[in-house]
Formats: structure tokens, sequence, C-alpha cells
């Protein structure tokens, strides 16, 4: 592998312009093509990159890039719903593959995508910004690292803002998105697997749309997608895990609040304020022995994207995978898994009851 790995990227909406952003911090990283039927889309690219934009070439597919460009990596940063399509023609190649969540909005486009990935001798990695959150990070490295004791319950909580507007709207109902716990949540039972070290069992989700799109129309049809709720999800470890979301809270002042309870201590990390906080236990009425730190984001890395630095550091690493310097951290089947618990609560949301993950196939 060269010094530098030639970049190109299928996809340069809001989130591929941001990937941009924290590529052009990367020096051993060269944006060479971007691909996008769109073309304010490319013209989003064109602006994002600057003076680099005269040595990128632009194609209105993924095909003609491929085909024209000589690259070492890919980014796939659209649609949800277009991700299998796009990755039927680049796993034909053995350019490393970075796809952004969701794998697929679908399961079973998820499970095809994950069989071929594991095929291939070349790198794939699914895209989930949440794990490279610095303060997130640390909270893993200390629960892991026996901070709290034994691990048995975990709680993560997102009060935020609405879904944005993207191109085309396509992100206002569940047949594109794969459903908000598919879309927006796949990073979060990312989360659950990765801190728990084990499998889910059973997931039990109550949500619905309640405040957020109701007044929207697109050609005559209101958007589906669940802007708030609570999903259980039991680990075959016997640890309990709980998200809550909600995406009508954009003046709360901490957008995520990650706390898992263990045997000794509880731990608690906030987010975009960056503390730790360990709370051990203590006697009954004995003075409590909170001990707070703070997790240091780098400047530039927080300015170049809207993920608390984590778009940087998951390219970073993603990177030295390519080049052969680090391992993959989070495969297709770490998607293909996401995805599975989403699914699983779109269901149980819709159908208002437990869902075996046996169900599904796991």
């Amino acid at each position: 592998m060269a010094n530098v790995v030639r970049v190109g990227m299928i996809g340069v909406g809001m989130m591929g312009c941001e990937h941009l952003r924290n590529l052009k911090l990367m020096p051993d990283a060269q944006v060479v093509a971007l691909a996008d039927p769109v073309a304010t889309s490319l013209d989003w690219g064109r602006a994002t990159l600057g003076d680099l934009a005269k040595d990128v070439a632009f194609f209105s597919s993924a095909e003609e890039m491929l085909a024209q460009t000589a690259l070492d990596a890919v980014l796939i940063v659209s649609p949800n719903h277009t991700h299998r399509t796009v990755l039927e023609t680049v796993l034909k190649t053995d350019i490393a593959i970075l796809c952004e969540k969701p794998l697929c909005s679908d399961l079973d486009d998820a499970r095809w995508v994950t069989e071929q990935a594991e095929a291939r001798d070349a790198v794939f990695w699914t895209g989930m910004e949440y794990r490279f959150m610095p303060p997130a990070a640390a909270f893993i490295d200390r629960v892991h690292g026996g901070d709290i004791g034994k691990l048995a319950m975990l709680s993560i909580r997102e009060h935020r803002f609405p879904f944005l507007v993207k191109v085309g709207d396509w992100n206002r109902f569940s047949a594109n998105t794969g459903g908000t716990m598919v879309e927006k949540c796949c990073h979060f039972f990312d989360l659950m697997r990765l801190i728990t070290q084990a499998e889910p069992v059973r997931v039990f989700c109550s949500g619905a749309m309640d405040v957020n799109h109701l007044d929207e129309r697109y050609d005559g049809q209101t958007p589906d997608i669940i802007d708030n709720s609570f999903t259980v999800v039991d680990f075959d470890n016997g640890v309990r895990a709980m998200l809550d979301l909600c995406m009508f809270a954009e003046g709360a002042e901490t957008q995520e609040t990650l706390t898992a309870v263990g045997s000794t201590a509880r731990l608690e990390a906030t987010i975009p304020q960056g503390d730790l906080i360990l709370s051990p236990r203590v006697p009954l009425r004995a003075p409590k022995q909170v001990v707070r730190e703070h997790v240091a984001v780098d400047e530039t890395a927080l300015a170049a994207g809207t993920h608390h630095g984590s778009t940087f550091y998951q390219l970073r690493a993603f990177l030295d995978a390519v080049q052969g310097k680090g391992p993959v951290q989070v495969t297709a089947r770490d998607g293909l898994k996401a995805v599975a618990i989403g699914t699983a609560a779109e269901i149980s949301a819709r159908e208002k009851r437990v869902v075996e993950m046996r169900e599904l196939g796991f």
C-alpha cells in the first residue's frame, strides 16, 4: 500500500461533506473522485474541497467512478436504501470499503452484504461514529477495565433535534431508512453489544411519532418515522440495556448520556460536556465518593464535524486498517447485528410486543 490512500466517495450529501472535511485533515489520504447522481450534491463536494477540487474527478454514478479511477478505498455515504445496490458494484472490486450506517435499511440486504464482505480479503468497515466519540471510547474502556465491577445495567439516552432535511427528503419514510430504530438507533445498539460484550436475546420497544413531521406532506404522504421511544434489550450474559430516545428535545443541555451500573460502582459519560462521573458504592449514610474526569477532544476534530470529533477518529482508524497499521474495528457483521436489533425494535413498536431475536434468525 502506498503512503497516500487514494479515496473515492459515493454520496456527497451532508454526511459526505463531513467526511470530506475530515479527510482533508489526513496527510495520508487523497480524495481523488466523488460520485453522486444529484448535481447539487457534487457542487457541495466541490465547495467543501475548495482548492483541492481541481485534482478530483466528479461522476454521476458509482459505476463510472470505479471504471475510470484508480482507488485504494471508497466511502459509501449514499442514502440507506441505496447501500445494497451500490455495494453490489463495489464488492466486486478489491477496494477497501467504509459503508456508513446502517449497513442496509433491510435486514435481508444486510445479510447479503455481510456474506459478500466476509468472502473478500479487502477491508470492509461499517461506519459507526458513536464508538469513536472520545468520551464514549473512554467510558467503554473504563467499563471493560473493571471500574464498576461486574456490569449489570446499561442505559443510553439521546435527547436531540429532529431529523435534518436530506436530499429528496428520503429520510422521512421508513421504507427508505429502515425506520428510526434502524437508521438512527443502530449506533446505540452497536454500542450496547460492544459495551456488554454479549449478544441480544429479546427486544421490547415502545415508540411512536408524536410531535415531529406531523404537518409534513411529500407527494401527499405523511412521514412515518418514530420520534421518541424507550427500548429494552436483554443480553445473553444477563445484562439488560435500555435506550431512551427523544428527537424533539433540541433544547437539552446534554445530548447523549451513557450510564453503566455494576456490582461496585456507577459510571456516567455526558456528551457534549465530555465528563466521566464515577460513583462507587458506599455504606448507607457514608459520604459519597464521586470522581469526575473530563475527556478532551481535539478542537480541529470538533470543528470538522457534528459528531463530537468521532468522524475524525473513525476515519483515522479506517485509514490505518487500509494501510495494514491497525485492525478493522467495526465489521460488516457488527453492522448486520445492529440492523437486526433495530429491526426487532421497529417490529416491537408496531406490534406492541416483545420480539425474540431468534424470530429474526439470531
